[in-house]
């Protein structure tokens, strides 16, 4: 998310792409947070101030490029980014009080939902538009209209009462029309027409991912399919995980000057984190014996990180050199 608000917001205003040192500083800042999270000793109150002023920082960097570029018709991102800030320093001191963290554990994963639905709602359909022009395909995906708009709206109410309400009946019918709302405009995309370019279909899958979560939060909030713990790994391992590596591969790609197109080792890179998200999602049931299921959740681990980490091997030279058009 961080990544495409940055590589979108010049798009936004008009304004020159964050670069050079305030880039890398932005980017210490977030390697920081994770660090002194994960090693032993800080002074934990150090720990949270270094945590929470990455997306603190963010923040103020996605409102200052709206206010010069004059774009306020981006502001509702800028405002989620800034909940999201408030729910992580929300985590940090409910955890420093020894509190219980889930009101702002949710609140982080409402606020991805909404992101998710607007940002991919954007880049999907987009995306898809650009290739079936290049490819000389007939139609087009729907353009943007009143049912988009309610589709979002359905997402942000669904998630609100998820963070207030989460176990009551009309969270999780929410959530379910929300879900149904989302893969009717998902359908609207005409997706299946793109299979011959991995590159654009995974937004496809993506997104797909993203109504399976509303999907399943729902059903678990009624009763119905699988707990809430796995229903949250839809969200996390499969709509944030597939959709994040099917933006970061095409924006190396365009930005670098190579052809939008994705090559076997790319392919590659798909079904490694698809796969995780599936194994990490219906590999573990109460049902598979305890070695059968750290077997699962094993392999799943595995190609979810192998999948970033290839994505690392085959794109980080692409990135670390000029650009071929440049």
């Amino acid at each position: 998310i961080t990544g495409f608000l940055l590589t979108a917001i010049p798009n936004w205003t008009g304004r020159p792409p964050l670069r050079g040192m305030p880039l890398m500083a932005l980017f210490a800042l977030w390697l920081a947070g994770r660090l002194v999270l994960a090693v032993p000793g800080p002074v934990p109150l150090v720990a949270a101030a270094v945590d929470g002023a990455f997306l603190v920082v963010l923040a103020a960097i996605v409102w200052r490029e709206i206010a010069a570029g004059g774009n306020w018709s981006q502001g509702p991102i800028a405002g989620v980014i800034t909940l999201y800030a408030g729910a992580n320093i929300l985590f940090h001191v409910l955890a420093l009080r020894g509190a219980a963290t889930d009101l702002p554990e949710r609140m982080a994963l409402a606020l991805i939902l909404v992101l998710l639905t607007v940002i991919c709602g954007r880049l999907t359909p987009n995306f898809t538009r650009d290739f079936m022009v290049r490819a000389g395909l007939p139609g087009r995906p729907a353009i943007f209209s009143r049912f988009d708009g309610l589709s979002i709206v359905l997402v942000g109410i669904a998630a609100v009462a998820w963070i207030v309400q989460p176990l009551t009946l009309a969270t999780g019918w929410l959530l379910v029309a929300a879900g149904l709302a989302n893969l009717v405009r998902l359908s609207r995309w005409q997706g299946w027409r793109v299979w011959r370019e991995p590159l654009v279909l995974i937004l496809h899958l993506g997104y797909g991912w993203l109504v399976l979560a509303l999907l399943a939060l729902g059903g678990a909030v009624l009763g119905l399919g699988m707990e809430t713990t796995n229903a949250v790994h839809v969200l996390t391992a499969g709509a944030v995980g597939v959709m994040t590596l099917a933006v970061m591969t095409r924006a190396s790609l365009g930005h670098t000057g190579r052809p939008l197109h994705a090559g076997p080792m790319t392919m590659v890179i798909y079904g490694l984190v698809t796969l995780g998200a599936v194994l990490r999602v219906f590999g573990a049931t109460p049902d598979l014996p305890e070695n059968l299921t750290m077997l699962m959740l094993g392999l799943a681990a595995v190609g979810w990180s192998g999948a970033y980490l290839l994505f690392a091997m085959v794109f980080g030279p692409f990135l670390s050199r000029p650009s071929l058009d440049e």
